[in-house]
């Protein structure tokens, strides 16, 4: 699902220490006058075998983290330009679906393919919002509803957790994308000590629906909050996940209190 996210790094009621330009604000800025690009997602979705609901949000977004990370992204690498100019507007990312000679097709483009337990999603560098590689622009955004074989199990505390708002119905694909907003929260708030680290663990994290009584306090703890801009799906401003670090990475700092 298309969704462009407007989050605040802190707390739900609280825009202290957002940049006046922030990507993650919901009023316009200038970020709205520049280019806008999207990061394309597709996740592998075969008919007799599709992917566990979580395993795929969780899988999106490590896809997420690993192009962040990946050395053609940074510097003088091949993507790095167009990486910028993604995050220097709008963050966007669209979740699109494939199976059979599509997923080949998109397999066969620019980008990396991360592998879950049971979900497969290949993440490519940002294209301008009209510029959609063919082979990419004629995928279905529909039919991404998944679910959950078993319930799944209490998450690893040791590793990041991207708490999902419980009052919310999201599509998966729309989930994807906002699991993929909550990861980059969490990886813009890590020094490069912790960043390497997480990197080189292979991105362990989970994806969970947080418990009605605590998604509150946790929206109000000065963590990574993703508020949706409400251009599907969800009305503007909702908050749809927060991030919180694990164990191993410490705690993710929040925006200084006013």
């Amino acid at each position: 699902m298309t969704s462009e996210d407007s989050a605040t790094p802190g707390p739900a009621d609280s825009p202290s220490g957002v940049p006046s330009d922030s990507p993650f604000r919901d009023e316009r800025t200038a970020r709205d006058e520049a280019p806008q690009f999207v990061l394309p997602l597709v996740v592998r979705i075969e008919r007799a075998a599709p992917p566990a609901r979580t395993d795929a949000l969780q899988t999106a977004a490590r896809a997420v983290l690993t192009i962040l990370s990946d050395e053609r992204s940074l510097g003088d690498g091949a993507w790095a330009q167009a990486m910028r100019d993604w995050q220097d507007a709008r963050i966007r990312k669209v979740v699109r679906r494939a199976r059979g000679a599509e997923w080949r097709r998109a397999e066969a483009l620019d980008g990396i393919t991360v592998t879950g337990e049971s979900a497969e999603v290949r993440v490519f560098p940002p294209v301008p919002l009209d510029g959609w590689p063919k082979d990419l622009a004629r995928l279905q955004v529909s039919g991404t509803d998944l679910t959950d074989p078993e319930e799944p199990a209490a998450p690893d505390l040791d590793a990041p957790v991207l708490w999902f708002n419980p009052a919310l119905d999201m599509t998966a694909g729309k989930s994807m994308a906002q699991a993929g907003h909550g990861a980059q929260l969490a990886w813009w708030e890590l020094s490069e000590v912790q960043r390497k680290e997480w990197r080189e663990a292979g991105f362990p994290l989970s994806v969970r629906v947080a418990e009605p009584d605590r998604w509150e306090p946790l929206t109000r703890a000065g963590l990574p909050v993703v508020r949706d801009a409400g251009f599907t799906e969800i009305v503007p401003g909702s908050c749809t996940v927060v991030a919180e670090g694990g164990r191993r990475l410490g705690p993710l700092p929040g925006p200084a209190r006013p």
